[in-house]
């Protein structure tokens, strides 16, 4: 048997058929028998109780675990679903001191996609929020086995080789990230990778990244130690015990829900607190509730071949990554070796619901596509083909549209929280997910933001099964290979295939045009090149160069460059129209709320929401936060007062979901206000330059002259009436928002295309606007603002009115009296070359006087500047404020990819940008 896998390479070759699909030619020809999809649903292979298909799992015994025979009548929190993620909820509620838990499985505890998991823990994730995630868990997890418990931890680290310059700066790019956090890890020069690997065969190798800190479990083990802990605190767990329906009853005027009890196959149980945890099955039962949950899960297959103990194996071989080729390698306890890899385009599966005995089970053999991946493995290891292998694993895991995490509180029910969605990272996030989600339900709170996994990011269109089989046939495949707050920003990459940055905006291929505005296919006869925030479309620039490929500008991610983007000289023409001239924005997809009562509800309400004092005269426009307790933002919005009891909140698109979940759990209980989602009613077109008084002074009688900033006035343009018009850009440039009825958005477009040719009028797209207000040092929300910043850690305290009361008031007084432990910074590169040096996109490492201490949050070319222009944080060491003098008197310098560039702090926005047309608020 000698050269097993050689052999099947082999045969595998001598039987290749073409055979196409969207992406790629693959080659097919397996050497078991071909099982149709509709077969794949039923021939489920079955597996014995706790012997995991990958991990050897004799060499760490499993637990004996008292479990619970019968359900109780009631408790305070029920926990359904037995993984990895389920009882690392349970045992870290538990360690905080949290009584009276259930957790119940349906099958068997680690039964599911933890049963079949490799055990493979890596930090480089696709947020820093899971990086951290996975540093507790790896702290965790080390201490567990130091205490006694047997669960194969094993600290191998990982190897990422790179074959590619453009893989080698990715690489660099997450070591400058990764390695500020504390994680050992280091560059490699193709030396240090053969000494670290003499296994490997060095073609085509530029070079490497070693993250020391990567490690490995056994799954099972690991799952059922935290059973064992749980129970010991108290915690009951009962198998063979599935959820049949969450019950709620009204809230707040019947504008919201609350868990009150569940169904399950045992019997009812009233419980304060529900967590789905169900892994595979989570968005199935998020339907089993009135209203439904929406979770955007799929199931997506997964595949990796594991050997027999290779005799000659080197003991010290780490987990081995070569992205390029799209596999891994993980040597396991008994010298045997898994071989896994992505597909370029993925293979959703289960759309219809994962079928209930999907328990110790796997997928059919799919050798047609693990062909190349075993292929690719031998060539660059070649002493795996001399290797015999002992099966080939087909499997399945829970993914997400936008390959990250899911957890936190559900948007329709209250006291309904969801931890899914893993993205095969389950055991490496499981610890710190456990941890976070506990905090979450005890203190209301978590030690860091976590929007970037949160379920809120997300809409209903998002949980459309047809969507989620369209859109995660890009996922499985998808690595972190890159960071930020941006959070739309990279189509975060399919796993192992290299993406560029687009700046803030995701370029997925599919599940596109969900979300239009009333003007999309004008725009886009005009040239407009989209990208898509929450499913909406957004005109990024505009292609007027007839000589031009539309194709070459239309994917972004195909530019294939860190460096100055090929769309330069297009947004640079944009934004002098919006500084010297007259431009027009489409912000349709800004989120639009209208609020009103019958009496001061409505005012009443929104001054408790408001750090700042909303109850101005009819037609004015106020910049506030909505603060939560302990001040930071929960939302950044627009509040614009139309009538006496009268509101129009404007928000960023990305807040969609969160915000009306803020809003509906503060409503007052009597119904007294009314809430609505006017989104889709209003086309709001950004009319922005100097000259657009002029323009507007043409189409309206309105005076345009005495219309003071930040004020509303109901306007007629052209032929259309009932128009919205509020001064002010959202980038600190003059002119004005006009919130059209959609209905006659097309007429105002083109007469004021058409009337505006006399001033230059030309359309601009959101990569000009981001520029706008990145160089006036204007923060956004989800990008340089989340729940943990503060008025007073943006400079923005002038947008707080401390002589009334409102959410978060105590807090920021507290801040105020103490100081503050980071502040918000404009840095321009001083030593940077635009033309040969790589750019900042967000995430950059930020250093005081060498030391650590912050995160780019947003960037952009600064026209008018002449540099680049990075924001972020400048945190404070422990025991410390900052002050002005803190920030001045240091020097800085950024990290892009391991080459560090000096940058000139600025606490305020630069004197070369002009006036600010609308800082302060009436």
């Amino acid at each position: 048997m000698s050269g097993l896998l050689t052999q099947l390479v082999r045969r595998q070759a001598s039987m290749m058929m073409p055979r196409r699909n969207a992406s790629a030619l693959f080659l097919a020809g397996p050497p078991v028998n071909k099982v149709t999809n509709k077969e794949k649903l039923i021939a489920l292979v079955s597996y014995e109780q706790h012997e995991s298909p990958t991990v050897p799992h004799h060499v760490h015994p499993t637990p004996v675990l008292p479990l619970t025979e019968k359900i109780p009548s009631s408790c305070h929190i029920l926990i359904a679903g037995g993984g990895i993620v389920g009882q690392s909820v349970a045992y870290h509620l538990s360690q905080i001191g949290v009584e009276d838990i259930l957790l119940i499985e349906k099958s068997k505890l680690a039964s599911g996609a933890t049963w079949q998991s490799s055990g493979q823990g890596i930090h480089l994730q696709n947020t820093l929020i899971q990086t951290h995630l996975t540093k507790y868990s790896k702290q965790l997890y080390e201490k567990l086995e130091r205490d006694g418990h047997d669960i194969g931890y094993a600290e191998k680290g990982s190897v990422w080789v790179a074959q590619t310059s453009d893989r080698l700066h990715t690489l660099k790019r997450q070591y400058a990230t990764i390695k500020p956090l504390g994680i050992a890890c280091e560059i490699l020069n193709l030396e240090k990778i053969k000494e670290k690997l003499p296994i490997i065969d060095p073609h085509e190798i530029w070079g490497g990244l070693w993250v020391k800190d990567d490690f490995m479990v056994d799954p099972v083990s690991l799952a059922l130690t935290f059973a064992k802990l749980a129970i010991d605190n108290g915690v009951k767990i009962v198998e063979d015990c599935s959820v049949k329906e969450i019950l709620t009853e009204k809230q707040r005027g019947g504008q919201y829900d609350r868990v009150t009890s569940v169904v399950t196959s045992q019997g009812d149980i009233k419980c304060d607190v529900f967590i789905n945890c169900t892994g595979l099955w989570a968005r199935e039962l998020g339907y089993q509730s009135s209203p439904g949950v929406r979770i955007p899960t799929q199931a997506c297959e997964y595949m990796c071949l594991k050997t027999k103990p290779i005799a000659n194996f080197p003991k010290d071989t780490p987990i081995v990554h070569d992205p390029d080729e799209r596999f891994y390698i993980q040597p396991l306890a008994d010298q045997s070796v898994l071989i896994g890899g992505f597909l370029r385009e993925s293979k959703p599966i289960f759309s219809n619901g994962v079928p209930e005995t999907f328990n110790y089970s796997l997928l059919p053999e799919n050798w047609d596509d693990f062909h190349w991946i075993l292929n690719n493995a031998l060539k660059r290891l070649p002493i795996l083909g001399d290797s015999e292998y002992e099966n080939l694993i087909t499997g399945a895991d829970s993914y997400t549209p936008d390959g990250r995490l899911i957890m936190n509180e559900s948007a329709e029910i209250d006291n309904y929280f969801v931890a899914s969605g893993t993205n095969g990272n389950g055991i490496a996030v499981a610890g710190g997910v456990g941890k976070y989600i506990a905090e979450l339900i005890h203190t209301g709170n978590t030690e860091q933001s976590t929007w970037p996994i949160d379920i809120r990011r997300f809409m209903r269109l998002h949980t459309n099964k047809r969507f989620l089989k369209d859109r995660l046939r890009e996922i499985p495949g998808m690595i972190n290979i890159v960071y930020g707050n941006e959070l739309e920003e990279f189509v975060l990459g399919k796993q192992y295939s290299l993406k560029y940055p687009t700046y803030g905006m995701s370029l997925y291929r599919t599940g596109r045009k969900l979300r239009v505005s009333a003007l999309h296919p004008k725009l886009q006869a005009a040239g407009a090149v989209f990208g898509e925030v929450l499913g909406y479309e957004r005109p990024l620039f505009f292609n007027l160069d007839e000589f031009e490929k539309r194709e070459n500008l239309d994917d972004l991610s195909k530019q294939g460059t860190f460096g100055k983007a090929r769309w330069f000289n297009i947004v640079k023409r944009e934004y002098n129209a919006c500084r010297k001239g007259v431009a027009v924005i489409d912000m349709t997809s800004f989120t639009k709320y209208e609020l009103k009562s019958a009496n001061r509800s409505v005012i009443d309400f929104l001054q408790m929401l408001c750090a700042n004092n909303i109850d101005k005269p009819i037609g004015t426009v106020v910049h506030t936060g909505m603060l939560n307790e302990q001040g930071g933002y929960e939302n950044d919005c627009s509040v614009i007062r139309l009538d006496d009891y009268h509101f129009l909140l404007i928000s960023p698109t990305s807040q969609s979901t969160r915000s009306m979940k803020w809003l509906k759990s503060h409503v007052p209980e009597d119904g007294s206000v009314f809430l609505s989602d006017v989104t889709s009613l209003y086309t709001a077109l950004n009319v922005i330059g100097p000259k657009a008084k002029y323009l507007l002074a043409e189409l309206s009688d309105e005076n345009f002259n005495d219309f003071s900033r930040m004020t509303c006035r109901e306007i007629d343009v052209g032929f259309v009436s009932h128009i919205y018009a509020m001064r002010l850009t959202h980038t600190g440039e003059d002119g004005f928002m006009l919130y059209i009825p959609s209905e006659y958005a097309l007429c105002v477009y083109e007469q004021l295309m058409e009337q505006g040719k006399d001033y230059g009028i030309i359309n601009a797209g959101y990569f000009a606007q981001r520029t706008l207000r990145i160089e006036r040092m204007y923060a956004f929300w989800g990008q340089d603002i989340d729940k943990k910043t503060t008025p007073f850690d943006l400079n923005r305290e002038f947008r707080v009115s401390f002589d009334k009361e409102f959410i978060g008031k105590a807090a920021l007084l507290k801040q105020k009296s103490e100081g503050i432990q980071k502040r918000f910074i404009q840095f321009l590169l001083e030593d940077h070359d635009m033309d040969l040096d790589p750019w900042p996109w967000s995430g950059e490492p930020i250093y005081r006087n060498g030391e650590f201490c912050g995160f780019v949050t947003s960037t952009a070319y600064g026209f008018t500047l002449g540099k680049q222009v990075c924001l972020g944080y400048v945190h404070a060491p422990k025991g410390e404020k900052i002050t002005t003098d803190y920030i001045r008197g240091a020097t800085y310098e950024i990290d892009i990819a391991t080459k560090r560039f000096r940058a000139r702090p600025n606490l305020y926005q630069p004197s070369e940008m002009g006036p600010t047309v609308q800082l302060s608020t009436p």
